[in-house]
């Protein structure tokens, strides 16, 4: 509702959320997950996101009361996913390591991470992207935001799963030309949504 509290220590979430209501107060919400709930019961905030992942490992589940498609709130690039680096030349790690990838997540997170490569991001930058390959195809969404979401800058691309960091690269390119290099070095100036 019009000039609620959301507690977020997201940036990226902060933006998309003053984006869809800029009468909408978001402030950094820090602490564990019961912290987070017990300033929620409190009324610190009137509401708050947390990851349902998290929640249902918890077996906190019944706490949730709407879950967020992508279309709705994107998440950080590679959100989700575990990584594990290694020596190229070490064939044995290698092959340990082989056998815990899943090809499907691994293609996705290269085109999000050739996204955000794309953007030169970092930590005070909202940027958000998430691909999924549905029906054989890899779709891709993604954004950059003003942190007080006054500025959104949103793509969409789909194409082979095979040419996942091509696609990632052209979404990340093509808003950088929609949006400019000023609008860059602009949010690069801007301090983050005060609480």
């Amino acid at each position: 509702k019009d000039g609620s509290v959301i507690g977020s220590a997201s940036l990226r979430r902060q933006a998309q959320i003053l984006a869809k209501n800029p009468t909408l107060k978001c402030v950094n919400f820090r602490g564990n997950v019961q912290t987070r709930l017990r300033k929620l019961d409190e009324g610190v905030v009137d509401a708050t996101l947390l990851a349902y992942a998290g929640l249902k490992r918890m077996d906190m589940a019944d706490e949730v009361t709407a879950v967020l498609e992508w279309d709705e709130m994107l998440p950080a690039v590679a959100q989700g996913a575990i990584g594990i680096q290694c020596r190229d030349d070490d064939d044995r790690a290698l092959k340990y390591i082989d056998a815990l990838n899943h090809e499907e997540t691994f293609t996705c997170v290269s085109c999000e991470r050739a996204f955000l490569a794309a953007l030169d991001g970092n930590c005070k930058t909202p940027i958000a992207g998430q691909a999924q390959i549905i029906d054989g195809e890899l779709k891709f969404q993604g954004l950059v935001a003003a942190v007080d979401g006054s500025q959104i800058y949103r793509t969409s691309k789909t194409g082979a799963p095979a040419d996942a960091k091509k696609i990632g690269k052209d979404a990340g390119e093509a808003i950088k030309a929609e949006a400019g290099i000023e609008f860059f070095s602009w949010l690069q100036e801007q301090e983050p949504v005060s609480a």
